[in-house]
Protein backbone atom coordinates (compact mmCIF):
# COMPACT_ATOMS: atom_id res chain seq x y z
CA UNK A 1 0.00 0.00 0.00
CA UNK A 2 3.02 2.30 -0.46
CA UNK A 3 5.16 3.83 1.88
CA UNK A 4 4.57 4.74 5.40
CA UNK A 5 3.00 8.48 5.89
CA UNK A 6 5.46 10.82 7.25
CA UNK A 7 3.69 13.34 10.21
CA UNK A 8 3.46 17.28 9.08
CA UNK A 9 5.97 18.14 11.63
CA UNK A 10 8.97 16.19 9.55
CA UNK A 11 7.46 17.03 6.70
CA UNK A 12 7.75 20.73 7.41
CA UNK A 13 11.46 20.18 8.47
CA UNK A 14 12.42 18.21 5.78
CA UNK A 15 11.07 21.27 2.95
CA UNK A 16 12.44 24.16 5.35
CA UNK A 17 16.47 22.39 4.86
CA UNK A 18 15.47 22.07 1.38
CA UNK A 19 14.68 25.61 1.22
CA UNK A 20 17.43 26.83 3.41
CA UNK A 21 20.10 24.76 1.34
CA UNK A 22 18.59 26.53 -2.08
CA UNK A 23 18.73 29.69 -0.36
CA UNK A 24 22.48 29.02 0.27
CA UNK A 25 23.21 28.15 -2.82
CA UNK A 26 25.04 24.49 -1.68
CA UNK A 27 24.50 22.38 -4.15
CA UNK A 28 25.64 19.36 -1.82
CA UNK A 29 22.65 20.46 0.42
CA UNK A 30 20.21 20.64 -1.66
CA UNK A 31 20.92 16.94 -3.18
CA UNK A 32 21.21 15.63 0.40
CA UNK A 33 17.63 17.24 0.98
CA UNK A 34 16.37 14.90 -1.89
CA UNK A 35 15.87 10.95 -2.27
CA UNK A 36 18.28 8.70 -4.61
CA UNK A 37 14.95 7.87 -6.77
CA UNK A 38 14.33 11.95 -6.56
CA UNK A 39 12.06 13.40 -9.35
CA UNK A 40 12.26 16.75 -10.19
CA UNK A 41 9.63 17.54 -12.59
CA UNK A 42 9.13 21.14 -13.74
CA UNK A 43 5.63 22.26 -15.23
CA UNK A 44 7.49 25.47 -17.30
CA UNK A 45 8.89 25.17 -20.51
CA UNK A 46 11.80 26.80 -19.41
CA UNK A 47 12.36 24.28 -16.57
CA UNK A 48 14.37 20.68 -16.85
CA UNK A 49 12.99 18.15 -15.47
CA UNK A 50 15.05 15.43 -13.76
CA UNK A 51 15.18 12.03 -12.20
CA UNK A 52 17.94 10.54 -9.80
CA UNK A 53 19.33 12.57 -7.14
CA UNK A 54 22.56 11.94 -8.92
CA UNK A 55 21.59 13.86 -12.11
CA UNK A 56 19.87 16.71 -9.98
CA UNK A 57 22.80 17.32 -7.91
CA UNK A 58 25.43 17.18 -11.64
CA UNK A 59 22.41 20.13 -13.13
CA UNK A 60 22.36 22.17 -9.87
CA UNK A 61 26.39 23.23 -10.25
CA UNK A 62 25.25 25.23 -13.61
CA UNK A 63 21.73 26.27 -12.21
CA UNK A 64 23.41 27.75 -9.68
CA UNK A 65 26.25 29.59 -11.18
CA UNK A 66 23.76 31.08 -13.37
CA UNK A 67 20.99 32.51 -11.08
CA UNK A 68 23.40 34.64 -8.86
CA UNK A 69 22.45 35.66 -6.01
CA UNK A 70 19.14 33.21 -6.06
CA UNK A 71 16.38 33.63 -3.02
CA UNK A 72 13.29 32.13 -2.80
CA UNK A 73 10.76 33.64 -0.07
CA UNK A 74 8.09 31.94 1.08
CA UNK A 75 4.77 33.44 0.73
CA UNK A 76 2.85 30.32 2.23
CA UNK A 77 3.12 26.79 3.44
CA UNK A 78 0.61 24.02 3.72
CA UNK A 79 1.63 20.50 4.91
CA UNK A 80 -0.19 17.39 5.31
CA UNK A 81 1.62 14.72 6.61
CA UNK A 82 4.11 13.51 4.06
CA UNK A 83 3.07 16.29 1.25
CA UNK A 84 3.81 19.70 0.95
CA UNK A 85 3.12 23.10 -1.15
CA UNK A 86 4.94 26.02 -0.67
CA UNK A 87 3.89 29.16 -2.70
CA UNK A 88 7.49 31.11 -2.97
CA UNK A 89 8.85 34.51 -4.40
CA UNK A 90 11.89 33.35 -6.52
CA UNK A 91 14.10 36.47 -7.32
CA UNK A 92 17.89 35.85 -9.11
CA UNK A 93 20.28 37.82 -11.34
CA UNK A 94 20.52 35.63 -14.78
CA UNK A 95 23.97 35.53 -15.33
CA UNK A 96 23.61 34.04 -19.19
CA UNK A 97 20.89 36.92 -19.54
CA UNK A 98 23.92 39.70 -18.57
CA UNK A 99 22.85 39.76 -15.34
CA UNK A 100 19.51 40.68 -15.52
CA UNK A 101 17.50 40.92 -12.45
CA UNK A 102 14.39 38.47 -12.38
CA UNK A 103 11.69 38.16 -10.01
CA UNK A 104 8.73 35.40 -10.31
CA UNK A 105 5.99 33.60 -8.24
CA UNK A 106 5.54 29.98 -8.25
CA UNK A 107 4.56 26.57 -6.12
CA UNK A 108 6.19 23.38 -5.76
CA UNK A 109 4.57 20.91 -4.57
CA UNK A 110 6.62 18.16 -2.51
CA UNK A 111 6.49 14.48 -1.17
CA UNK A 112 8.82 13.37 1.68
CA UNK A 113 9.70 9.87 2.40
CA UNK A 114 9.56 8.17 5.55
CA UNK A 115 13.35 8.78 5.65
CA UNK A 116 12.64 12.47 5.80
CA UNK A 117 13.94 12.96 2.58
CA UNK A 118 11.98 14.52 -0.84
CA UNK A 119 10.99 12.40 -3.26
CA UNK A 120 9.23 14.24 -5.58
CA UNK A 121 8.98 17.95 -6.11
CA UNK A 122 7.01 19.85 -8.67
CA UNK A 123 7.95 23.09 -9.64
CA UNK A 124 4.89 25.48 -11.17
CA UNK A 125 6.19 29.28 -12.31
CA UNK A 126 5.42 31.45 -15.33
CA UNK A 127 8.30 31.07 -17.81
CA UNK A 128 6.38 33.76 -19.65
CA UNK A 129 6.79 36.18 -16.96
CA UNK A 130 10.97 35.66 -16.81
CA UNK A 131 10.42 35.38 -20.28
CA UNK A 132 8.98 39.07 -20.47
CA UNK A 133 11.35 40.60 -17.44
CA UNK A 134 14.55 39.36 -19.35
CA UNK A 135 13.15 41.49 -22.20
CA UNK A 136 12.48 44.42 -20.62
CA UNK A 137 15.27 47.01 -21.08
CA UNK A 138 16.82 47.77 -17.92
CA UNK A 139 15.91 50.80 -15.97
Amino acid sequence: MGEPLLSAELTRAAVARYVDALNAHDADAIAACVSPDFVNEHTSPLGRSVTGRDGYRANLTGFLADFADLHYAVEDLIVEDGRAALAYRMSFRLLSAGGKPVEVRGVFRFRVGAHGLITHRTDYWDSGEVRRQLADPAP
